[in-house]
């Protein structure tokens, strides 16, 4: 096949190619319609990082001059009982909210896809509606829930003849008191995203799976585990982030306390700020970003099939 065979014909000649001009024109036009947001990703997301990131080894206020401080930042913080504390504290809320937060909101996934439930629709709003709710609003009605001297939950174990209990200021019931917060506000996303991944598991595999005589539990755990595990993987990755990052719940209904018992990474970061510490702040951010990124990269990896 000649060149003149893959060239262009018209009118029984062969097109002549475009000048050079219009052939630049025709390479750059695309790159024109998404350069607004390289643009904006520049200004907006890239420069931020990397001026953090220069931050992160200075002594700077946030007025006056920057002072290179090398790796000064990070070594008093790795140094500090405070930040291993919140990070501690951080933890803990993890392991109160990640896997309570994956048991529960699959099985209600798992019965909202398979059972036979009227109006299966409000219950699907029933369970996002909190997580579409101010969080504010909802941390000051918890603060009136579990107010030890006038909230509800006491008056109903007084009612049983319970004594109450310090769910805000004490520091066996601060931190459980949060996760339940965190728990109750974020778990329809739990669950909206786990039934996203159980209803993309074709209906001919569990048909197979029953005309070879697997039972419910046996096609549970051979089939639907291992059929979502990669929504449980992204699940875990996104609540791993955002308890690491909890800000909100404890500087709105705790303020850190009691002793600084539920002073979680995102608060102490934030400490940082309020006290004009920027330098101190940015290199904790960054310390946070390799800790969230190692967690989850260790969750993908054990959660990762063999095949993959």
């Amino acid at each position: 096949m000649t060149s003149a065979t893959l060239s262009p014909v018209r009118d029984g000649h062969r097109a002549s190619p475009p000048p050079p001009r219009a052939r630049r024109r025709l390479f750059l036009t695309p790159y024109l319609f998404v350069a607004p947001f390289y643009v904006v990703f520049a200004a907006f997301g890239l420069y931020p990082l990397v001026f953090a990131f220069q931050l992160s080894f200075t002594d700077w206020k946030g007025a006056g001059e920057a002072h290179f401080i090398g790796l000064g930042n990070y070594t008093y913080l790795l140094t500090s009982p405070e930040f291993w504390s919140s990070l501690g504290n951080s933890a803990v809320m993890w392991l109160l909210i990640v896997p309570v937060q994956i048991v529960g909101g699959l099985a209600v996934a798992v019965l909202l896809a398979n059972a036979r439930l009227r109006a299966r629709g409000l219950f699907r709003v029933v369970f996002i509606a909190p997580f579409v709710t101010p969080l504010v609003a909802m941390a000051q009605v918890w603060i009136v829930v579990f107010d030890t001297d006038y909230g509800l939950v006491n008056s109903l174990l007084n009612l049983v003849g319970l004594p109450d209990v310090a769910w805000l200021t004490s520091t066996a019931w601060a931190k459980p008191t949060l996760a339940l917060l965190f728990l109750w506000k974020t778990t329809g996303f739990a669950i909206i995203i786990l039934l996203a991944g159980l209803q993309a598991v074709p209906a001919d595999v569990y048909e197979a799976a029953a005309l070879d005589g697997a039972s419910r539990r046996r096609q549970f755990w051979s089939l639907t585990l291992p059929l979502v595990r990669r929504s449980i993987a992204f699940l875990i990755v996104v609540q791993t982030l955002a308890v690491f990052q909890m800000f909100a719940e404890p500087f709105v209904v705790t303020q850190g306390g009691p002793y600084g018992s539920t002073t979680t990474s995102g608060l102490f970061l934030y400490n940082h700020i309020t006290s004009s510490d920027l330098g101190t702040g940015a290199a904790n951010s960054f310390l946070l970003v390799l800790l969230v990124f190692a967690l989850s990269l260790l969750s993908v990896r054990l959660l990762r099939s063999r095949d993959e």
